[in-house]
C-alpha cells in the first residue's frame, strides 16, 4: 500500500505542476489562477481523509481513501510549492 500512495500522490503532483504552469503563463500576472488546482487537489485530499474516517475500507488501486487523501495532500503541498516559487521568478523586477 506504501508504494502505490507514493505512486498515486507523485502522479497527482506531476499533474498539479504542468497544469498549474500553464495556467501560470495563460493568465495575467496578477491573477491567482495558477493555484487553483493545488487548492482544488488539497481540498480533496481533506474530503478523502474525512471520509476514510466514517466509511469503513475502502480500497481504489491498491491504496485506501486515507491513502489517497494523504497523496493528494502531498501532491498538493509540492506542487503549490513549486507554483509559487516559479511564479515568484517570473514575476521579478530586477
Amino acid at each position: 500500500m506504501f508504494q502505490s500512495v507514493l505512486t498515486i500522490g507523485a502522479i497527482l503532483a506531476v499533474a498539479v505542476v504542468v497544469v498549474s504552469l500553464i495556467l501560470l503563463k495563460a493568465t495575467s500576472k496578477e491573477s491567482y489562477t495558477g493555484y487553483f488546482p493545488g487548492i482544488l487537489i488539497g481540498l480533496t485530499g481533506l474530503v478523502f481523509l474525512m471520509l476514510a474516517s466514517v466509511i469503513g475500507k475502502v480500497e481504489i488501486m491498491g491504496a485506501g481513501l486515507g491513502g489517497w487523501g494523504i497523496a493528494s495532500l502531498f501532491a498538493a503541498a509540492i506542487g503549490l510549492i513549486i507554483t509559487a516559487l516559479t511564479d515568484t521568478y517570473a514575476n521579478v523586477k530586477a
